[in-house]
């Protein structure tokens, strides 16, 4: 196999593995609190908002030594430990107790009876365990050294002298990432990545909740979590397609798609806050009877589902093609940063989702949103200045 066909395959590979253990956790993630709230009658005490605060809270520690991690044991052997992390906490709903919950949370970092629960997830748990046997499917590249190189690839392939190189690239790695922490850019940006990071929480956890909390949508309110789940899905593709794969394309630049995300996400959540009853977020195990300003629509709920999707795609694919051109040359610790301050703005709404109203967490994400987008244009005029002029696009 040539070595562009491996990188083609390894590509696959990874997308393919990707796609089922995210469409788990991420399926996991949006009904928990449903189905916590039901538990919650029993034995078991716990929230789904607090579990995925935990998730997100040591995820976005671990982001900051995550690029040396991958330096010192590979990036295959890293992905294949997560998976299996994954999978581990999903499958924790199966049969869930408090203290196996919270705890498969930190190593991480429903909806009706008994036996349909433990179907759901046993089925979760199967799909996230073939995504991370995948991995090893993974194939290596060739190195490819002149004649003089070969005692350093020796070097680091066996011996001591190969134990101080990885120590050696990890250190420097988590170096590189607290010095780009501080850059004026990176500064700016994380602005918008904290927005992404709240409105995350909202259309992966909160919002489902919300929707399965709404009695006046009659039997179907738990179903309608699924259906929200897949149209959430189907505005991140489309966006994904549009905005990341004819990016190339564009010559209009970034502040364009940026600036409709926001428009997007404004309206979904004006639709949201007319449609779904204040208290939907922590309502109680037998739902709210309460209404907003209209009665609740399941059209209008599913809709807003579809934008928060298409929405979180403008934003997440022009912060990440922003991100490549600044730091082509640092993209890994450029990368862990973008994921460490998203990880930990949802670490802190997962939290205050335990308490706030809808109302309240809109309001939030209102205000970060419209700053966060402020502070991309900002960025994104700079750059495209610098390369006006025939700058080096990195050197901003």
């Amino acid at each position: 196999m040539s070595p562009d066909s491996k990188k083609l395959f390894n590509v696959l590979i990874l997308g393919i593995s990707f796609m089922f253990i995210f469409t788990a956790f991420q399926t996991c993630g949006n009904i928990a609190q449903t189905v916590i709230t039901n538990l919650n009658s029993t034995d078991f005490h716990g929230s789904g908002y607090t579990s995925m605060s935990v998730i997100y809270g040591v995820f976005s520690a671990s982001n900051l030594i995550s690029p040396s991690v991958v330096a010192l044991v590979g990036p295959q052997l890293s992905m294949f430990i997560s998976g299996i992390f994954y999978s581990l906490y999903i499958a924790v709903f199966i049969q869930p107790s408090t203290w196996s919950f919270y705890t498969a949370s930190v190593f991480i970092g429903i909806a009706a009876a008994e036996s349909d629960r433990r179907t759901v997830f046993i089925a979760l748990t199967v799909i996230s365990l073939v995504g991370t046997v995948l991995f090893f499917l993974i194939r290596k590249q060739e190195d490819t050294k002149a004649p003089g190189e070969e005692d350093s690839a020796n070097e680091i392939h066996g011996g001591s002298s190969s134990a101080r190189n990885k120590l050696m690239r990890a250190v420097d790695a988590f170096k590189r990432s607290i010095k780009l922490s501080f850059t004026k850019e990176i500064l700016l940006l994380s602005v918008t990545t904290a927005y992404t990071g709240l409105e995350l929480t909202f259309f992966s956890g909160v919002y489902g909740t919300c929707i399965g909390a709404v009695n006046r949508f009659g039997r179907e309110e738990k179903s309608l979590i699924g259906l929200s789940g897949i149209f959430i899905g189907v505005g991140e593709i489309l966006g994904g397609g549009i905005f990341g794969l004819l990016s190339k394309k564009n010559r209009f630049g970034r502040n364009p798609i940026v600036m409709l995300g926001i428009v997007v996400h404004f309206i979904a959540f004006y639709l949201i806050f007319v449609n779904m009853p204040s208290n939907a977020p922590v309502a109680p195990m037998e739902g709210t009877d309460d209404i907003a300003y209209m009665i609740p629509s399941k059209e209008v709920a599913i809709f807003c589902s579809f934008l928060l999707g298409l929405g979180d795609s403008c934003f997440n694919t022009q912060l990440l093609s922003i991100l490549g051109f600044l730091y082509s040359e640092d993209s890994a610790p450029a990368f862990a940063i973008f994921k460490f301050v998203q990880s930990i703005c949802a670490a802190v709404a997962f939290f205050y989702s335990n308490y706030f109203l809808l109302q309240w967490q809109l309001l939030i994400m209102v205000v970060v949103g419209f700053f966060g987008t402020i502070t991309f244009f900002a960025v994104e005029w700079k750059a495209a200045a610098l390369l006006a002029r025939g700058s080096d696009y990195s050197s901003i």
